[in-house]
């Protein structure tokens, strides 16, 4: 008898150990999420002021902003670009 509670004992420790552990791991994973969202935000932040600074007149950053919701962050940089680049040939 005693055996047999040493035995179940063991179990529920090894189901609480397994528990928590999975517990840390996916607090670990919830921190590195939170993370790559942060940088996301900054990102786009940091690209939507590009935005402002860039673009000359209301609808090149409705264009800008068209681009970056419907497109990503790559194609509105690349729009970017070349608004930079006309504004240079015609000055």
């Amino acid at each position: 008898m005693t055996l047999t509670l040493n035995n179940r004992s063991q179990n529920k420790e090894s189901s609480l150990t397994q528990a928590l552990r999975q517990i840390q791991q996916l607090n670990s994973k919830i921190q590195e999420l939170e993370q790559q969202h942060q940088d996301y935000v900054q990102k786009q932040q940091n690209l939507i002021a590009a935005i402002a600074e860039i673009c000359v007149s209301p609808m090149q950053e409705i264009q800008a902003l068209r681009i970056l919701i419907y497109k990503g962050e790559a194609a509105c940089r690349q729009y970017l670009r070349s608004v930079l680049v006309k504004q240079r040939q015609t000055s």
